[in-house]
C-alpha cells in the first residue's frame, strides 16, 4: 500500500462524493512527490464557495492547493472558475453569470505544467458532477489527457460508492491509477473490514489510508501514503 515508484507529469483526483477529502488527499500528493524532490504544484480547476480576500475571488481548497505547491502558482492558473455561491458547479456558475468552457483550462493547466514536474488537478465534487450543461469531468480528463485517482470518503455506504464510482471510470476508458481511502467519520463501525473489503474489491492498487485527523496539514497526511 503505497505510491508507484514512477507517476505521470500529471494526474486528476476525483471522488465518491462532495466533501470527502480530495483536497486533503491532493496535498498529501504534493507533499509525497516535493519529498522525492520533484516540482509539484496542484490546480482546482473549477471551485464553489468561493470568498472576496480583495484580491478577488477565491475558494478555500484552493488556496490549500497553492499552499502545498512548490512552486507556488498564480492563483488565476491554479483556479481559473472561482465561484460564489457553495453549490454543484453548473448552479454556481448560472448564479455568477459565467459559462465554464475547456480552453481557460486548458491554457492554464498549460501554463502549470511548464514550471513543474508533476500536476496534481482536484475534481469538483463527485466524478458525475457536471461542469457545466455542456461538460462533464470525463471531458476535462480527456482534453488534459490525465489518468484519475479516487478518493474514496470512509463512511457507511462508502463499498457500494467507491465500487460504482470504479464501475463509471472503467466504463468511461479512463486510467485509474491508484484509490486513497479518507477517514471521514471516526464514528464509523468496522472501519478495517470496510477498508478491506474496498482492497479486494476495487480494481486498482490502494495508494495509502489517511486517518481521522481533521486539524492536520497535506504534509502530516503524506506520511500516511507511504505506509506498508
Amino acid at each position: 500500500m503505497s505510491l508507484p515508484a514512477t507517476l505521470p507529469t500529471a494526474l486528476f483526483v476525483t471522488g465518491t462524493d462532495t466533501e470527502i477529502g480530495k483536497t486533503a488527499a491532493s496535498t498529501a500528493l504534493l507533499h509525497a512527490l516535493r519529498r522525492r524532490g520533484l516540482r509539484a504544484v496542484g490546480m482546482k480547476p473549477v471551485a464553489s464557495g468561493s470568498h472576496d480576500l480583495g484580491q478577488g475571488l477565491r475558494n478555500d481548497d484552493a488556496l490549500a492547493l497553492q499552499a502545498a505547491s512548490l512552486p507556488v502558482p498564480d492563483y488565476a492558473d491554479l483556479n481559473p472558475y472561482a465561484l460564489r455561491q457553495p453549490l454543484a458547479p453548473e448552479l454556481a456558475a448560472a448564479e455568477d453569470g459565467v459559462r465554464i468552457e475547456l480552453s481557460p483550462i486548458v491554457a492554464a493547466f498549460e501554463r502549470l505544467r511548464a514550471q513543474a514536474d508533476v500536476v496534481v488537478v482536484e475534481g469538483v465534487g463527485g466524478w458525475l458532477a457536471p461542469l457545466s450543461a455542456q461538460l462533464d469531468q470525463l471531458d476535462l480528463v480527456r482534453a488534459l489527457r490525465l489518468p484519475v485517482v479516487l478518493v474514496v470518503g470512509m463512511r457507511l455506504g462508502c463499498v457500494n460508492h467507491a465500487r460504482l464510482t470504479a464501475q463509471s471510470l472503467q466504463a468511461s476508458g479512463v486510467d485509474c491509477l491508484g484509490w486513497i481511502g479518507n477517514h471521514i467519520d471516526p464514528s464509523m463501525q468496522r472501519q478495517d473490514e470496510n477498508f478491506a473489503t474496498l482492497q479486494q474489491r476495487l480494481p486498482m492498487p490502494c495508494w495509502g489510508r489517511l486517518p481521522h485527523l481533521p486539524e492536520a496539514g497535506g504534509e502530516a497526511l503524506s506520511t500516511h501514503l507511504h505506509d506498508a
